[in-house]
């Protein structure tokens, strides 16, 4: 994970070097505000923390090329974790506060009136707080012990989550100076967990049984739909 975010930061690195130097010939693009809604994949419905949610913010590197990046500050309700022995749809970590940030290569294309815009790139994120729905997470591993009943524990770590992002944003100007977007982004990312702890349960009848887990490949899934509505300020 350690060679990951090195591989990342020296990625950002160089995106800014890039921006600044595209600066020189390129124009400023305008900054943005919208309000957004969070489909996590296996998790639960999500808004950001309004008005913490700056979007669009770059720099057009010629006509049609742009470098966009931004921050949200969501308060997700509920995700998934990954890359555990036991399966589950619902969410196993929440509430959390998450800070996300996304780094874009833009293509656009339009007119004074309208653009469309295709955007991919990375994102950042790291949650400020984290706690395991025990509720969901208990009900998975009991159904991987074949138990009636069971109560967990556990730890993990709190890492810098990263991963990819593919959208589309339509824009339509109402002025030279305002705009309103409309965009949706798919992401794909997650942060390492190092669950560590244990359980304790067993079958109705029998003596229970204490079990000492550790999953260090464990993931916290920040993959799902962003759907956004929001409005451009400048050129």
């Amino acid at each position: 994970m350690c060679k990951k975010i090195q591989i990342i930061i020296a990625s950002l690195f160089f995106t800014i070097l890039l921006i600044f130097a595209g600066s020189h010939q390129g124009h400023s693009q305008g900054m943005g505000v919208s309000f957004s809604f969070f489909f996590p994949k296996n998790g639960s419905f999500s808004v950001p923390i309004s008005p913490f949610s700056i979007r669009g913010v770059g720099i057009d590197l010629n006509r049609y090329v742009a470098i966009e990046t931004g921050f949200s500050l969501y308060r997700f309700s509920g995700l998934s974790i990954t890359d555990v022995p036991f399966e589950t749809n619902d969410p196993v970590m929440g509430p959390t506060i998450t800070f996300m940030a996304p780094l874009e290569l833009v293509l656009q294309v339009g007119n004074t009136s309208q653009q469309f815009r295709i955007k991919g790139g990375l994102f950042f994120f790291y949650n400020f707080s984290n706690r395991f729905l025990y509720g969901n997470l208990d009900r998975a591993l009991r159904d991987l012990e074949g138990w009636d009943v069971l109560n967990s524990d556990f730890n993990y770590d709190n890492n810098v989550g990263w991963g990819y992002e593919l959208g589309a944003e339509y824009i339509v100007y109402v002025s030279k100076q305002f705009g309103i977007t409309m965009g949706v982004n798919y992401f794909i990312g997650g942060s390492n967990l190092n669950m560590r702890g244990s359980y304790r349960g067993g079958v109705n009848g029998s003596v229970l049984e204490t079990v000492q887990a550790a999953y260090p490949d464990s993931i916290l899934d920040l993959s799902g739909w962003e759907i956004s509505l929001g409005a451009l300020f400048g050129n």
